[in-house]
């Protein structure tokens, strides 16, 4: 069985996270969605809404698995014996940080595959961190997130 981790704080997952999942769901037997509790950048949600939330966005996928995790992914790779990596480029941007990750990853545990998926262009300029602002400025981000997120956000903000 080939599994497949998806890193990430997902605060909030996205239609770009969704989509990424959505398609690596039909390209490996098992995804885990693994969210990081991530104290250092200070999440706007707590872990427990973020695995919620993400839950509740990919329910139909019955191969998705949502875990929350913190300390190395390395270790955390080979907890769920888990060879496979994924990770997502929006933009050329991304790619040096990315390869950079991948590459320390490896050295690390070396039978590990970093795999690099794109999001959808009508997903590819979509962050978290955009979102957040957004939805903190009392914006509409109904068009970036799933509407359970969309609600959970604007209750948090009170907007």
């Amino acid at each position: 069985m080939t599994i497949a981790v998806y890193p990430g704080t997902f605060d909030p997952i996205t239609n770009g996270h969704y989509d990424l999942i959505e398609r690596a769901s039909r390209l490996f037997d098992k995804v885990i969605v693994a969210i990081a509790t991530s104290p250092g950048k200070g999440p706007a949600l707590d872990l427990d809404t973020r695995m919620q939330l993400v839950r509740e966005v990919v329910s139909a996928h019955g191969n998705v698995e949502v875990v929350g995790f913190s300390g190395l992914m390395t270790e955390f790779m080979q907890q769920q014996q888990a060879r496979v990596l994924l990770r997502g480029l929006r933009a050329v941007s991304d790619f040096e940080y990315e390869l950079q990750l991948a590459n320390m990853n490896r050295a690390q545990m070396p039978d590990l595959e970093t795999v690099f998926l794109t999001p959808e262009v009508e997903n590819s300029y979509i962050s978290s961190t955009l979102v957040r602002e957004i939805a903190r400025l009392g914006g509409d981000v109904s068009r970036h997130v799933h509407p359970r997120v969309a609600e959970t956000l604007r209750k948090h903000y009170n907007t």
